[in-house]
């Protein structure tokens, strides 16, 4: 059998993030995180590319003119959407997890998916830093994984 698993976490690449300035109280935390992670795995600021939109259905559309780039070796989708009154939640689950995925397969490249989805902004807080982890450093944790693998594979 032959296995394969992501051997060096720590190799630095350029790397893309676009995150949503909608619920900005929980994103700006979840970019915190991040931010730091990559700088704790040397990363250089130079390598890392960061575009700020204002919600998260904008996000698929500036993750695919990224891959269009071809200058990345993964993205890094982070925002917050969190259930209200209506049915809008859902739809806007959908259309960000689809667009994503859609760009990753297309380009193949890693989109690491960092949109919280959560019932309400309490759950939110507990996944950037708090009981929950934290959704952005691992975000961050998963590029590098999966960018080491796709090199072995």
């Amino acid at each position: 059998m032959r296995r394969f698993h992501a051997k060096d976490k720590k190799a630095t690449f350029p790397i893309g993030i676009v995150v949503s300035r909608f619920n900005e109280e929980i994103t700006s935390k979840l970019l915190d995180g991040a931010h730091q992670r990559l700088k704790e795995l040397g990363f250089d600021e130079g390598q890392i590319t960061l575009v700020e939109v204002p919600g998260a259905v904008e996000i698929p559309v500036v993750l695919q003119r990224l891959a269009e780039m071809k200058q990345f070796d993964a993205l890094i989708a982070l925002g917050a959407v969190i259930r209200g009154d209506t049915s809008h939640y859902d739809y806007v689950c959908e259309m960000v997890s689809s667009g994503c995925q859609r760009i990753s397969l297309d380009f193949k490249l890693p989109v690491v998916f960092g949109v919280l989805t959560t019932e309400n902004e309490e759950q939110a807080l507990e996944r950037c830093g708090g009981s929950h982890g934290h959704k952005g450093r691992e975000a961050v944790d998963t590029a590098c994984e999966m960018v080491s693998l796709l090199r072995l594979l």
